[in-house]
């Protein structure tokens, strides 16, 4: 357990920036739920509620040596496996995709978001005991391989957002632990070559491909959202009304509760999927920078505090978190401005959402306890 003269050597920006944009991001969800339920704090009620159960675990997981991970990495892959099969065959469907599964009286929860750090904790410790043994593309077979089961599962769902985030963790954590860059990249050029042609070949001769077709109409739509086939009410429309959000909301916003695209309900999804969209049109250009500012801030200092773990392990660990919000991030605020297909995937610490919420205080929980540990107690 954790000795309390530790604690002092806690992050104190990235604590900082972390409460800041949980605070902000429940200012705004007020806003942006405001007309979608007789209450008007029913989902701020709901994220506070569990912003503050995912508190105390992180709470919890800072005093646990997270060294104890290892031990238990096995197992920890398993859990996660298992709940990827149990969903497909127990799950119900929500937009598409049977990623949900119910807890009797419990609201659903969504096994795909948690099985994110578990896949971390797991894929850390195969990781660290072959650094320096991923020079050629047979050595790192077994990496893929290890992370590949779960990319099926999640594919199966179907989830393409969160296909792509494990992508995103596997490829970074693989290069931290020194996999050979040039391999890993030609991978990459490799695998958008292949979509690419995958995706001409379904649009031009029908080739099945194992996801469904708004979804797959989102992958490319958004390079031009009015050439949907119904002149930007199909498939473009949700990137339309957030573009027209966010540009209306000019420097300083409309104010919160007073954008039209928000109030009126014209942007789709805005207290989970388009909440950036939200703050551009009510907080303007000044709330849009200020929330990159934080997340800034947060990255950054995730950063340094792997750079300060004790061991490769814990560096593993921070970085692949690392990569899974940066990764969220990106495609999230991308999505918004049109410059990124629309995939679903939650915008860390803002979009309204239980088990994204629930995921993400528990990832801090292991940064934070990687951090109060990176240092020595000097007396």
């Amino acid at each position: 357990m954790l000795e309390l003269k530790r604690l002092k050597f806690i992050d104190k920006p990235f604590l900082l920036a972390l409460l800041t944009l949980i605070g902000f991001g429940m200012i705004v969800l007020l806003s942006a739920s405001t007309g979608i339920s007789d209450n008007p704090y029913y989902y701020v009620e709901k994220q506070i509620m569990v912003a503050l159960i995912g508190l105390f675990f992180a709470i919890l997981i800072i005093r646990f040596d997270y060294n104890q991970f290892k031990r238990y990495s096995l197992a920890i892959y398993g859990i996660a496996v298992l709940a990827l099969i149990l969903v497909l065959v127990f799950g119900h469907e929500i937009r598409g995709t049977t990623g949900w599964i119910g807890l009797g009286p419990l609201p659903p929860v969504q096994p795909a978001e948690f099985t994110k750090v578990l896949l971390i904790l797991a894929f850390a410790n195969f990781l660290d005991k072959r650094k320096g043994e991923l020079n050629t593309l047979g050595d790192m077979m077994p990496c893929f391989l290890f992370m590949g089961l779960p990319f099926i599962l999640i594919m199966l769902q179907p989830d393409l957002g969160t296909a792509l985030v494990y992508i995103a963790i596997t490829f970074v954590m693989m290069f931290v632990a020194g996999a050979n860059p040039k391999i890993l990249l030609g991978i990459i050029a490799a695998a958008l070559s292949v979509t690419a042609l995958a995706l001409f070949l379904h649009f031009q001769l029908g080739m099945p491909l194992p996801l469904d077709d708004y979804q797959l109409k989102r992958l490319i739509v958004f390079v031009d959202p009015y050439n949907d086939g119904q002149g930007g009410r199909g498939a473009g429309w949700n990137t339309i009304q957030s573009l027209v959000a966010i540009g209306s909301g000019g420097l300083t916003g409309k104010g919160l509760f007073n954008g039209t695209q928000v109030q009126l309900n014209f942007l789709p999804e805005h207290h989970t999927d388009f909440i950036y969209a939200v703050i551009g049109e009510e907080l303007g250009f000044v709330g849009a920078v200020f929330v990159i500012f934080l997340y800034g801030v947060l990255i950054l200092r995730a950063i340094y505090i792997s750079y300060n773990a004790r061991e490769m392990y814990g560096t593993l660990l921070v970085l692949g978190i690392t990569a899974m919000w940066l990764f969220h991030i990106f495609e999230n605020i991308g999505m918004s401005i049109g410059v990124m297909p629309i995939t679903g995937i939650p915008l860390p610490f803002l979009s309204y959402g239980g088990s994204s919420m629930l995921t993400n205080m528990l990832a801090v929980g292991i940064i934070l306890g990687i951090n109060v540990r990176g240092r020595k107690i000097v007396f």
